[in-house]
């Protein structure tokens, strides 16, 4: 399975007002680990055809503060494959950024996507229930 290392998966949304958990619209780093969560879910589909089970956290780096309306970008790529464990570096990085000095509708596009957070994590498929690489559906 060491063919899965370096694959890569994203994921793109944008930030909604329910997202803000504290004043100035700041979310807070915790919603970026749950979107982190659900890359982490689609590579264990793509590796093993199964959910898995996300253990933990090696490290997490918050490096920039998030807003409602901000649009951003997730990426996580495999790193290392074990027996029934796989390591995965995470990046969150943010796209297009609110402006609220501006106006409650003004927004800027990114000339450089900054990076948010960084993590990495291991998620643990149990070999009973490893189906190997499901890229596609049949």
């Amino acid at each position: 399975m060491s063919g899965m290392e370096g694959l890569s998966v994203e994921l793109r949304m944008r930030l909604s007002a329910a997202d803000a958990h504290y004043g100035g619209n700041l979310v807070d780093g915790a919603h970026g680990l749950e979107i982190f969560g659900d890359i982490v879910t689609e590579l264990a589909i793509h590796t093993d055809g199964d959910e898995g089970l996300f253990a933990g956290y090696e490290r997490v780096e918050f490096l920039a503060p998030l807003h409602a309306g901000d649009f951003v970008r997730a990426r996580g790529t495999i790193a290392r494959m074990g027996n029934s464990s796989r390591t995965v570096d995470l990046e969150l990085w943010k796209e297009i950024t609110t402006r609220p000095d501006l106006s409650d509708s003004a927004a800027d596009y990114l000339d450089e996507p900054q990076l948010v957070t960084r993590a990495r994590g291991t998620y643990v498929v149990q070999k009973q229930h490893s189906r190997g690489p499901q890229g596609r559906a049949v």
